[in-house]
C-alpha cells in the first residue's frame, strides 16, 4: 500500500504534470466509512456556452480507503484508485459564491475485492459513477464545497456485482 500511494504522489508532484488544483473528499454508506485524497487536472474548454451557464470539467485522480463497519462480519480495509472525467454545469460569469452540478463515469481499482461477508464486488475493477452539487467560493473560485452520491459496480464483468453506493462531501482546492 505504502508503494502504490508513493507512486501516485510521485505521478502528481511534476511539472509535466501541471496539477490545477487537490481534494478531499470522506462520505459512509452500505456499512462502510470511506476518504480519498485526490488531484484535478483542468479540461481548459467550454462547452454549451450561449447562455449564461456552459459545461466544464476536470480529470480527477484519487486515492482512498474504506473501512468496513457490517454486522456480517469479515470487515476489509480497502484501497481504492480512481481516474475519473468530472463534467460540471456552472456559470459563465460567477460571483463570490456560484452553484454547480455535476456528473461522471471513471474507472477505480480497489483492492481487495470485498468489504465484508455481505459485500463482494467479483473483481478489482470497478466502473464509479456520481453525481453531485455544490457551491465554488472565493474571490478566483478557488474553493469548492460539494456533495456527491457515488456508485460503484464492476458492471456485469464478473459475479458477484454487489457494487456499493456512497453518500459523500467533497473539498477541492484550486491552485
Amino acid at each position: 500500500m505504502k508503494k502504490l500511494v508513493c507512486c501516485f504522489l510521485l505521478l502528481i508532484c511534476g511539472n509535466v504534470w501541471a496539477v490545477d488544483g487537490i481534494s478531499v473528499e470522506a462520505g459512509n454508506g452500505n456499512a462502510t466509512d470511506t476518504a480519498r485524497v485526490g488531484a484535478i487536472w483542468n479540461f481548459n474548454r467550454q462547452w454549451f456556452t450561449d447562455g449564461n451557464w456552459q459545461v466544464t470539467g476536470f480529470w480527477e485522480a484519487m486515492v482512498g480507503r474504506w473501512r468496513g463497519f457490517s454486522s456480517f462480519g469479515d470487515n476489509q480495509n480497502v484501497t481504492d484508485l480512481g481516474l475519473t472525467p468530472v463534467f460540471r454545469f456552472v456559470q459563465k460569469n460567477p460571483g463570490d459564491v456560484s452553484p454547480y452540478l455535476e456528473g461522471a463515469i471513471g474507472a477505480h481499482f480497489i483492492s481487495p475485492d470485498f468489504i465484508n461477508g455481505d459485500r463482494k464486488f467479483g473483481s478489482s475493477f470497478q466502473f464509479g459513477d456520481h453525481v453531485g452539487f455544490g457551491v465554488s467560493m472565493g474571490a478566483h473560485q478557488q474553493f469548492d464545497l460539494g456533495y456527491r452520491y457515488q456508485h460503484l459496480s464492476n458492471g456485469g464483468i464478473k459475479a458477484p456485482n454487489q457494487g456499493i453506493n456512497l453518500n459523500e462531501i467533497h473539498l477541492i482546492y484550486h491552485f
